[in-house]
């Protein structure tokens, strides 16, 4: 029998021989017969009204099938909707229409689409639609979008206000009579998810059945369903989503857009299958954007390096219209693990949703938690300057104890499990830190300047409880499902709700089954991503594949020995709980020669001549599996940079990342999701930025202009784990995913601020190009 890779096993990716050979099947590699192309034809301007669209020319083009205007769906195809209602809040869920009527609001908006034979005759027919706009006043920024006189997007939300949600316990006394408050403001950029592979749809309709289906580059199959069945007017039963293989997400692929909604109705119209397929320049116009907040912070302690309080008045950038989960991010997965991993009594969030003339901003690799984070871990540093006091000192002084678990924050959190203080230690062991401060001190006497910059974080991630779902507002559930069916030779298919996009679920969780079955990895195959074949899940995002996803696995493998169980008793004339499974077979305890293997069993289960009565044959467990709380990753980052005083140019010379997300299934698939984050997280901290003018048009349309990292710029990343085990899943798992771009963005703007200590920065705007910092330098601490 082959080794059984089980949990804690080193398994090469299942997954990676048919992708890195080009055997993958995405949905752009659909091709059916009769299928059309269909190009979307978006709005140049940030904000006007439409008075006017001919499309005359269009249609007369050769191979040009149909074209469709926002006039044309109005009763056919409802606005895209917002799954993400913050209670108390007072949102504002203006309308999202899938083409524009009567407005446009930013740029990308669309406007009419497109239908021809051919892919390249669709475009060329695009450009023939001739649309007469009246430019309006635009605004890209939210702060200004606020403000008396500000162009107003929506008439159904006044002042551009989407939504104020505040939480918390800080109070004004509570600052008042602080020894030390530190204030600051800043300025979290706008990012643009750029995954490998752009967003993509194919709709199939059956007329003569009314079967619609549609293949699309979702992160959560049967969400888009949900959420398209009543856009379209489709029963659930009628309409079938399929996410073949997707080449990453990032978050920017959870979002139900109007695109899918328009391929489907344009299939149903025409009758002929319907192909659309954004390219790069498209899907920096109409793709989700990320992050993009104004963040005033105040921080309170005492001398000694206790920190008392924390709150944040966040301006969050919500774009045009609010997108699926867009409300969620700003304020449940930001403003509630605003106090991190420290024992902080009092902390605060204070958040308004903005509505302004830019692409619409939802979730991003860390949705919410890497803004907190930033925010928090440089204010410790802040805090710490001020202070006198060694920044790792403030934070040992303030990290929640290891026997103090389950820990309640100031803002209603109940952390799980942690020992946040092994994490800090393994990561100063591992960087040396007293040798790194006493070479820091050299180094400056040379004039060479090094920096240290350290985080240490908490993520909430595994979402899962459904109940608290509905308590934050979140318009479904968080639970997760799984088939584990054993075929007649021991073989074994498991279907999942979960829809992983490169995170190499295919592999950990078959090592889940192979632990528990005792049977090789190359037994399991994994099933996602098709709701025809798949009971209702709820996707993959918020680090909640595994705890959530593998939990509902773990759970439904148990159910399979657990009925095998009873069929091994009979055959062996045992009672069953004289049975027990071990290392693949069924034995009888104290008499280990009276067994049967895995396999015996499998057989007999669908051969079903003998089983014990009540017993139905075959071999099969599912589970539907709702966890009790969100887990809790947490670790620390450092990094050392060097910075060139006379260019600005930063080197980044070493990163340490010492991280827990519980039980690892797979420490190889682990390391390379650190590596991932860890390199997103320094993508924002030094090179990544959208960019608007005044008149709200994307100024990094490209990658001309849109800096994104490569693999030479930097160093190799010195990761380990720490392993503390949720108590509230069975496998012990928390999140993995987001951990790195999490905790890398502070931390390498931690180490660029304390290398340049010796000239007065206090802060640098992020990305920390090298002119901003460089001016700094120039202006006595001042970039902007």
């Amino acid at each position: 029998m082959a080794e059984v890779q089980g949990i804690g096993v080193r398994v090469k990716r299942k997954e990676d021989p048919r992708l890195i050979t080009g055997e993958g099947r995405y949905t752009e590699d659909i091709q059916l017969p009769g299928m059309l192309y269909a190009e979307v034809v978006r709005s140049p301007y940030a904000h006007a009204r439409i008075k006017r669209i001919d499309t005359k020319s269009a249609l007369s083009s050769p191979g040009v099938v149909a074209v469709f205007t926002g006039a044309d769906i109005e009763g056919h195809v409802a606005p895209i909707p917002t799954a993400w209602l913050p209670p108390d809040s007072d949102i504002k869920t203006t309308a999202h229409p899938a083409l524009a009527v009567d407005r446009v609001r930013y740029v990308g908006d669309g406007v009419a689409l497109v239908v021809a034979d051919d892919r390249y005759r669709a475009r060329d027919a695009a450009e023939l639609v001739k649309v007469e706009y009246e430019p309006l006043p635009a605004t890209a920024d939210q702060e200004v979008a606020m403000g008396e006189g500000a162009p107003l997007l929506h008439d159904d939300a006044p002042g551009n206000i989407a939504f104020h949600w505040r939480a918390g316990n800080a109070t004004d006394e509570v600052f008042e009579q602080a020894e030390v408050v530190v204030r600051h403001r800043f300025r979290q950029q706008r990012l643009i998810p750029n995954p490998m592979e752009m967003r993509a749809a194919v709709a199939e309709y059956n007329r003569s059945t009314g079967d619609l289906t549609l293949y699309s580059t979702s992160q959560n199959p049967h969400i888009h369903r949900f959420l398209l069945s009543g856009v379209l007017g489709v029963p659930e039963h009628k309409l079938r989503v399929v996410a073949t293989d997707v080449g990453g997400g990032f978050g920017a692929k959870i979002a139900c857009y109007p695109d899918e909604a328009l391929v489907c109705h344009a299939a149903r119209v025409l009758n002929r299958p319907v192909k659309w397929s954004e390219d790069r320049s498209e899907h920096f116009l109409a793709t989700t954007h990320g992050r993009d907040h104004i963040e005033d912070v105040e921080i309170a302690g005492k001398h000694d390096g206790t920190i008392t309080a924390i709150r944040v008045r966040a301006l969050a950038n919500m774009g045009a219209y609010l997108s699926t989960a867009a409300p969620g991010v700003p304020t449940i997965l930001f403003g509630l693990i605003v106090p991190g991993p420290y024992r902080i009594p009092y902390a605060g969030a204070d958040v308004y949703g903005v509505f302004t003339n830019t692409t619409p901003t939802d979730a991003y690799r860390g949705a919410g938690r890497p803004e907190a984070t930033y925010l928090l871990e440089r204010m410790v540093d802040l805090f710490a300057a001020k202070i006198g006091m060694d920044a790792v000192a403030v934070r040992q002084k303030n990290l929640i104890p290891a026997d103090q678990f389950p820990y309640e924050t100031a803002m209603g959190l109940s952390y799980d499990s942690g020992n946040y203080q092994l994490a800090l230690h393994n990561a100063l062991e591992t960087a040396d830190y007293e040798t790194l401060r006493a070479t820091q001190a050299q180094l400056r006497k040379a004039g060479k300047y090094l920096g240290v910059g350290v985080t240490t974080y908490v993520e909430i991630c595994g979402l899962g409880p459904s109940q608290v779902a509905g308590a934050v507002g979140f318009q479904g559930g968080l639970w997760e499902s799984s088939t584990v069916r054993v075929h007649p030779t021991g073989k074994v298919t498991v279907f999942t709700g979960a829809s992983p996009h490169g995170q190499g679920e295919e592999t950990t969780f078959a090592q889940i089954v192979a632990d528990k079955l005792h049977i090789p990895v190359e037994d399991v195959d994994i099933v996602h991503g098709d709701t025809a074949r798949i009971s209702m899940g709820w996707g993959t995002y918020g680090s909640r594949t595994t705890p959530v996803g593998g939990s509902a696995l773990a759970v439904a493998t148990e159910r399979v020995i657990e009925k095998a169980k009873k069929i091994a008793a009979h055959m062996l004339e045992a009672a069953p709980e004289d049975v027990e499974f071990v290392a693949g077979s069924f034995q009888v305890k104290g008499i280990p020669t009276k067994s049967m293997s895995f396999h015996d069993v499998t057989l007999q289960a669908y051969l079903a001549w003998n089983l014990p009565a009540g017993v139905e044959p075959a071999l099969e467990g599912q589970a539907f599996y709702d966890p009790t709380n969100f887990t809790y990753s947490f670790g620390t980052h450092i990094c050392v940079v060097e910075v060139e005083a006379e260019t600005g140019q930063i080197h980044l010379r070493r990163y340490i990342a010492v991280d827990d997300c519980g039980r690892v299934i797979n420490p190889m698939i682990a390391e390379g999701q650190v590596h991932g984050g860890i390199v997103q997280g320094i993508g924002q901290a030094l090179y990544e930025g959208a960019v608007y003018d005044d008149q709200a048009q994307l100024l990094t349309g490209s990658f001309m202009d849109y800096a994104m990292p490569r693999a030479n710029f930097f160093p190799r990343f010195e990761t380990s784990f720490t392993e503390t085990p949720s108590p509230h899943n069975p496998l012990g798992v928390k999140g993995i995913g987001e951990t790195g771009t999490i905790a890398a963005t502070p931390t390498v703007v931690n180490a660029v601020m304390d290398a340049l200590r010796p000239f007065g920065v206090r802060d640098i705007p992020m990305p920390l190009s090298p002119e901003r910092v460089w001016s700094a330098i120039r202006n006595g601490g001042s970039a902007e």
